[in-house]
């Protein structure tokens, strides 16, 4: 993960802090690690001891399925509900975005108020985040990651956690708005400008506060142009130039109703 702040550091530091935290034992050296884990009745402290060793050796999905062996063997133990939320971790560690959402999501149903819970809260909303794809391909992660970054922002407005939630809102609300905008300029190349008029709208009326808006406006104004309707065009026009009035985008549009009007 590429932190871009130094909220998203500290975040970040976090994760390992209570990771280590749940742990609840002594950090074990690193030693050599086999490749399998062998499933066999044991006690809980042996099985969550390996479980971190894995972790310290950087093998987080062998530290997964041994932080799930945990609860599995020992479901009514105190070591299950600290193994719930390590396996979240390790999955996420892992690039198992969908595994440790499930984990944490899981850890969220059983305890709830658990002084913990918005870092699994914000766990689910990461591994959202990071599932997002290219605005050419379909937006549903997107939208989830959209709507578990404002659920952190919601249940834990005060913390690091929803400080870092909210700038990625706004990345996520930029990308939905780059989606429909490649999905505008498609239509408009192919000439079905009442279709590329819909998709700008949203842009501006939904994703206003956007980098997208500027371009909108420009496409807007072109798309009017081509099926002639002219006062909505020139409406829009003044829009682009009182809002955003040193954008490139207000320069083209000026440039094409110049040559419109002359």
């Amino acid at each position: 993960m590429n932190f871009q702040s130094k909220t998203e550091i500290k975040i970040w530091k976090n994760f390992k802090k209570i990771a280590f935290m749940l742990s609840a034992i002594s950090v074990l050296s690193a030693c050599g690690g086999g490749k399998t884990l062998e499933y066999k009745e044991r006690s809980v402290d042996k099985i969550y001891s390996e479980a971190v060793r894995y972790l310290n050796l950087q093998n987080y999905k062998y530290a997964a399925i041994a932080f799930d062996e945990v609860e599995r063997q020992h479901p009514y133990s105190s070591w299950a509900r600290r193994a719930q939320l390590m396996s979240a971790y390790s999955y996420y560690m892992a690039n198992k975005y969908q595994d440790s959402i499930m984990a944490a999501q899981r850890f969220i149903a059983l305890h709830p108020g658990n002084k913990d819970a918005a870092y699994a809260y914000y766990l689910v909303a990461i591994c959202y985040y990071e599932l997002i794809t290219d605005v050419r391909r379909d937006q549903k992660t997107t939208m989830e990651a959209l709507e578990a970054l404002i659920e952190v922002v919601r249940r834990f407005p005060h913390t690091d956690y929803a400080r870092d939630a909210r700038m990625k809102i706004d990345l996520a609300r930029d990308h939905l708005a780059g989606k429909e905008m490649n999905t505008g300029r498609f239509y408009q190349h192919n000439e079905d400008y009442f279709a590329a008029i819909n998709r700008y709208n949203v842009v501006v009326k939904k994703y206003g506060t956007t980098s997208h808006v500027p371009e909108a406006l420009h496409r807007l104004v072109e798309a009017y142009l081509a099926v002639g309707i002219l006062p909505e065009a020139m409406q829009i026009a003044s829009v682009l130039k009182h809002n955003y009035p040193k954008s490139r985008w207000n320069g083209y549009t000026r440039e094409l109703m110049d040559k419109l009007l002359k």
